[in-house]
Order: structure tokens, then sequence, then C-alpha cells
């Protein structure tokens, strides 16, 4: 029987953000810091980070790459730099071939150009070099467009790269430690079946909210307010 308290822990990912934020305070108004979010979901959760830490926000975008027989199913990721990280296990068990990876390859490469179109009106992201980045998701459940983003940033020269997320498996949790200078979970979970089930509200995440929460953001940081 799975606990109770596997389930709804998190009123929404605003609820999740604000007390990720409080476990995150060491950072507040701190030079050369920014938090770095991965969206959809990510964004909403780093939107009241930023605000609690007086912080900017920005996004980095990362796209799962779909198993051919199972879409859900990640054999790897791609990140908008270019990185890699491929699950080698699921590739082989899966049979996929090196024309089914490229195909799926570049069909996330679009999505990614559109989003970069979409979130930065088609900027680049700014420099990270010597930054600290806060790196923030909505939970990881098989870590690959987590780590796909880790690996990218680790080659971006930065400072000090923080991974901060509401809920991870054990592994991925013992797997961060090795990779990053620091780490904030607030609950790993042996009974992990998707993030949603952490969430009491856990809707889809729409381009609009992302945008909204990157321009309120700078609104609130440029006023001082």
């Amino acid at each position: 029987m799975i606990p109770k308290g596997e389930f709804a822990l998190f009123r929404d990912r605003h609820d999740a953000g604000q007390r990720l934020a409080q476990k995150l305070l060491r950072y507040k108004d701190v030079k050369n810091t920014i938090v770095i979010a991965l969206p959809r979901g990510g964004v909403t959760v780093g939107y009241d980070i930023s605000l609690a830490l007086r912080l900017p926000l920005d996004v980095f975008i990362t796209r799962k790459l779909g198993t051919p027989s199972n879409p859900e199913l990640a054999m790897g990721a791609l990140a908008e730099t270019g990185y890699r990280h491929m699950n080698e296990d699921v590739i082989r068990e899966y049979h996929v071939s090196k024309a089914d990876v490229e195909k799926e390859i570049l069909c996330q490469e679009r999505e990614v150009r559109r989003r970069i179109e979409r979130y930065r009106g088609g900027r680049a992201l700014p420099s990270l070099k010597g930054q600290t980045v806060i790196l923030v998701d909505d939970g990881i459940a098989t870590g690959a467009t987590f780590y796909a983003s880790l690996g990218a940033l680790l080659k971006a020269e930065t400072a000090k790269i923080v991974a901060a997320v509401p809920v991870a498996p054990p592994r991925v949790l013992a797997e961060l430690k090795m990779l990053v200078d620091d780490v904030v979970v607030l609950h790993t979970s042996e009974w992990f079946f998707g993030i949603g089930q952490f969430y009491e509200q856990f809707p889809q995440v729409e381009d609009e909210e992302v945008i909204t929460c990157l321009e309120e953001v700078r609104r609130v940081l440029t006023l001082g307010g």
C-alpha cells in the first residue's frame, strides 16, 4: 500500500516555488546569480523563486527525445545549445535505429527554435560564464531533460550550479549531488509514478503563462518592487 504522504504534497507549482525559495534564501540578492527554469512547468516554479530571492529569471529550452514506440519514454534529451543526453539503455532495449534518433532530434530542434522565438523573442541565452545558476524544474522523473540541461550548463563555464526541484526519486538526488555544487530537493520518493502525483493541481502550462512569468519578473526587478 502506498503511503498517503506520497500524494499531493504541494497545492500547485506556485506553492512548490515558494517552498523552494525558503530553502534558497542564502542566494537572495547575491550578485551574478540567475534563476534558469525549464519550460514550461519549471518556469511557474522559478517565477516564485525569482521574486522571493530578487534574482533575474530566464528559460533554458531542453526537449525530451521520445522513443518511437513510446513517445512518453525518453531515449534522451536535446538542449538548446545542441548538447545531447542519450539514454543508451532505452535505445538498446527498444531497438531504436540511428535513423529514428536523428529523425526525433530534427523534430525537437524545430520545437526548440519555436520556443526560443516565442519565449525570448529569438534572442540567445545570456552568457552564463562566471554566474551562479539556480536550475529549476517542477520535478524530475527520469531526469533526461534535467541532465541534458546540466550537461550544457557545465560547458557554459558557470561559477556554480544549484539544482532546485520540489521532488525527485532518491537515485536522481544521489546523482545530482555528484554533478552540481548545491542541491535543494524538498521531497524524495520511491513511490514515483509521475510528477503530477505530488501536486493537488498540475495543469498543463501554456506558452502564454511562461511569457507572463518572465515579463512579470523583469517588471518587478526593474521597478525595484
